[in-house]
């Protein structure tokens, strides 16, 4: 009985055994096949996997460097007039307003930036530092056709926030947005670069929704980093800590954050911050063309018979007289595609880098005409001022024919079933008009052109006088009852 006990033992430890040796022979002919050297049994480490593009970068290094130069700003007005969160104001008592907003800190000897709109019609601006210390500061200029305006406070060895390369920044890219939003103590919020090159109609507008004259200049980036009422000046930045943004605007329903946010971008604000800091006043570049605002840039392009996408540019709709554009040969109907070798992919863009530039500037500028590309120099013209000369009134003359329409007063039957109290309906729409190749038709009623009350059309050509250079907006009825809107620019 021991014997077959002791032999079932002996043949079961020779299977195991058998067992053992047949795994180890596998193990041994996968590291082979694995490490590509037979008859050595090699450990296979496995790589550390890189680190992903889209992985959250580290946000605390920017975030330091960057804080300390944001400022808090208290804008103090006679009236209620702010454009940031208000507080401590009773205007039916005469007591003084406060506005809330952010700047930025971009010299050490106290040079800030910050918006127009948060220190507009102060009579005292007030800067606090992160550190608690406050100053009194002086407005150096204001730039109310890129929203951007220059303070400057009596101190030394401030905390500096770098200037960086909006031109390099690009789509998805990590950004911070910096600032005091509803008056809190600096926040830092992370998102990335939605868009660049924005324009969405806000710069130069008025209370009842018109366009104030001037060139309002719009290419902003676009972020979904969380900007909030406060903070409108202060900084957009990328991870290196360097500013890239002026944070500007929100698109939103409520007035909070929801999702969209505005900056300007840095090198256009560098040169209207020179300008302002040397001048007191921006020294623009005007190149002498006209060209569909960007909401009707698309529409615009298929009345001519363009399909939008097809050709990439600006589509030129009139050269104005004795400007850069009309002594370099620019026509009518030429798409411009680069300003100083940049590619252009609207006409926002387009404004920008014209914008950039000053009086007496030379631009190189490639367009395309006939489908054929073309290089030309062009001397940039200063911005006319003072009362408007007989060749200018000609010019926007000729431009309000071109609008392609006949106008007659408004009857008080029409005023009284739109409930309006001022306006001229549109009797005809003319061929190849303007009004034709955006769409409007006759009896649509024009109430506002920039947020003036026209009620003839000798006031309609008083109101494109009056916008000289700018943009127009054009506010009205259509003739189903619905209110309508419409953008163009006389030119860049």
């Amino acid at each position: 009985m021991k014997k077959t006990t002791s032999f079932f033992i002996t043949i079961l430890l020779l299977v195991v055994a058998a067992i053992a040796i047949y795994f180890l022979v596998l193990k041994n002919q996968s590291s082979e096949t694995a490490s590509g050297s037979p008859g050595k049994i090699k450990t296979v480490t496995k790589k550390p996997r890189a680190a992903s593009a889209t992985s959250a970068p580290e946000f605390v290094t920017a975030a330091r460097e960057v804080t300390a130069g944001v400022v808090h700003i208290k804008s103090i007005s006679g009236n209620s007039g702010g454009e940031e969160e208000m507080y401590g104001s009773d205007p039916r008592q005469g007591r003084p307003s406060v506005a809330s907003g952010s700047g930025v800190i971009i010299s050490a000897d106290g040079y800030i930036a910050t918006n127009n709109h948060v220190i507009e019609n102060a009579t005292e601006i007030m800067v606090i530092l992160t550190d608690r210390r406050e100053f009194e500061a002086d407005l150096v200029g204001r730039d109310p056709n890129t929203d951007l305006a220059l303070l400057k406070i009596n101190g030394t060895e401030l905390p500096v926030v770098a200037l960086g390369n909006s031109d390099e920044v690009e789509v998805g890219e990590w950004v911070l947005a910096v600032g005091y939003p509803f008056s809190l103590n600096t926040t830092v919020t992370a998102g990335i670069i939605s868009a660049k090159g924005r324009s969405i109609g806000i710069i130069n507008t008025t209370a009842d929704g018109g366009q104030q004259p001037g060139t309002a200049i719009e290419s902003f980036i676009q972020t979904d980093a969380a900007i909030n009422p406060g903070n409108s000046g202060g900084a957009l930045v990328n991870t290196n800590g360097e500013l890239i943004g002026i944070n500007t605007a929100i698109a939103s329903l409520t007035g909070s954050y929801a999702g969209y946010a505005f900056a300007i971008p840095v090198n256009l604000a560098k040169k209207i911050l020179d300008d302002l800091k040397q001048f007191g006043s921006v020294q623009r570049g005007i190149l002498g063309v006209s060209f569909p605002a960007p909401a009707a840039e698309d529409q615009y392009l298929k009345q001519q018979g363009i399909t939008p996408g097809s050709v990439q540019g600006v589509y030129i709709t009139d050269i104005q007289p004795n400007s850069g554009a009309a002594a370099a040969g620019l026509k009518e109907g030429d798409i411009i595609q680069e300003v100083d070798g940049v590619e252009l992919f609207s006409s926002s863009e387009f404004s920008e880098r014209i914008a950039r530039h000053r009086p007496k500037d030379t631009v190189n500028i490639t367009y395309l005409r006939g489908g054929q590309s073309k290089e030309v120099r062009v001397v940039l013209k200063g911005e006319e001022r003072g009362p408007a000369s007989t060749e200018t009134a000609q010019s926007l003359r000729a431009i309000y024919e071109k609008l392609g329409a006949v106008f007659a007063p408004l009857t008080p039957t029409l005023k009284e079933r739109f409930a309006l109290n001022s306006g001229v309906v549109v009797t005809r729409v003319l061929r190849g008009g303007f009004f034709d190749q955006i769409g409007i038709p006759p009896g649509t009623i024009i109430a506002f052109i920039n947020g003036t009350e026209v009620n003839n059309p000798k006031e309609i050509e008083a109101a494109l006088l009056e916008a000289g250079n700018g943009r127009i907006q054009i506010l009205g009825v259509a003739p189903d009852g619905s209110r309508v809107a419409f953008n163009f620019s006389l030119g860049a």
